[in-house]
């Protein structure tokens, strides 16, 4: 009784939603409409992974357990929540933010690391960095990634690690009796949905974080959020989240109306008017370099317009920054 009164009601609204929306478009839309079944669910899957995000953070209840509990099906197959929630925080440490070896979350290489990539790595991460290659090649060098290293914890007997992965099989044969021995949909079928859930939170991500010196200044603004609001929880306005990170959701907006000037001051303009100028401004064109421009390249770093940072002797565009990642111990210095 204790956890019922202190649950944040629109985010237990929002969860019946995201799974009303998954079991209607599986059950009933799927058998006569499978496209628009299977982008209805990846549609449902990408909220799911924003509602996951707010468990992580401690919403609806107070009680972990609980919170988990409420997302711990795993409608994006490719992720363990567990591992996502320990990932997640630590991303959280915003002194760390774009570090490519201290940020989970980053997309910068390091320049060492960089170095050692072939030419067909090199051209599918420069691809990356656009937009559109954000939404088609993103997620599976994500996956790619993550399972890399997953294998080697996994190798290593890490205990946390171990645990989120059986709760992960446990959830997935779940899952797999529901899609394929109730909703008759081929495995495929909706692997290919999980993968378009994963390009639509890619939308998100794309902007969440650029470099900068000041650590505000890593972290974006998107000031209308639109439909792509509602669905990624109000992310859109990251800075405000990354410095609440204990307000729920449905707060946020009022929380960056209250303080709008100091918000944008604060992370020195890296703000944009809605995710429809990120699609004009970047669908085809790199919004920053793949290797970290400042951290650990080894040349000293100047400020540009935009408030990113870049290596003297690099010819840059108007660019703004992104998501990314930085080097090894090694190269640290």
């Amino acid at each position: 009784m204790r956890v019922l009164k202190q649950l944040e009601w629109p985010t237990m609204a929002m969860l019946g939603a995201c799974y009303g929306l998954w079991f209607v478009s599986g059950l009933v839309v799927y058998p006569a409409f499978p496209i628009i079944g299977l982008v209805a669910m990846a549609v449902a899957t990408a909220l799911h992974s924003s509602l996951q995000h707010e468990a992580l953070h401690g919403h609806p209840s107070r009680s972990a357990a609980f919170n988990e509990l409420l997302v711990a099906l795993p409608l994006g197959v490719f992720y363990p929540y567990r591992r996502f929630r320990q990932t997640h925080l630590a991303h959280h440490n915003d002194e760390r933010l774009t570090d490519p070896y201290d940020d989970p979350e980053s997309w910068y290489r390091s320049a060492v690391s960089w170095q050692g990539f072939a030419a067909p790595v090199k051209l599918l991460l420069r691809l990356n960095n656009t937009l559109a290659g954000r939404l088609i090649l993103g997620p599976g060098l994500m996956i790619a990634a993550f399972f890399s290293t997953e294998l080697g914890r996994a190798w290593r007997n890490e205990r946390d690690v171990r645990r989120a992965w059986l709760h992960q099989l446990a959830g997935l044969i779940v899952l797999a009796s529901l899609v394929v021995g109730v909703m008759d949909i081929a495995p495929l079928h909706y692997l290919a949905a999980a993968y378009g859930a994963m390009s639509i939170v890619a939308i998100r991500t794309y902007c969440e974080h650029q470099w900068a010196g000041d650590p505000d200044g890593r972290t974006v603004i998107i000031e209308n959020g639109g439909v792509f609001g509602l669905l990624f929880l109000n992310n859109n306005l990251h800075l405000v989240h990354h410095n609440r990170p204990r307000a729920p959701w449905y707060r946020l907006p009022a929380l960056y109306r209250a303080d709008r000037a100091e918000w944008r001051r604060r992370n020195g303009g890296y703000v944009f008017s809605d995710y429809w100028a990120i699609f004009r401004a970047f669908a085809f064109r790199a919004k920053e370099p793949v290797v970290h421009p400042a951290w650990r390249t080894g040349a000293r770093a100047v400020p540009v317009q935009g408030g990113s940072f870049h290596p003297v002797g690099v010819v840059t565009g108007p660019q703004i920054g992104c998501n990314a990642a930085v080097p090894a111990k090694a190269d640290r210095d």
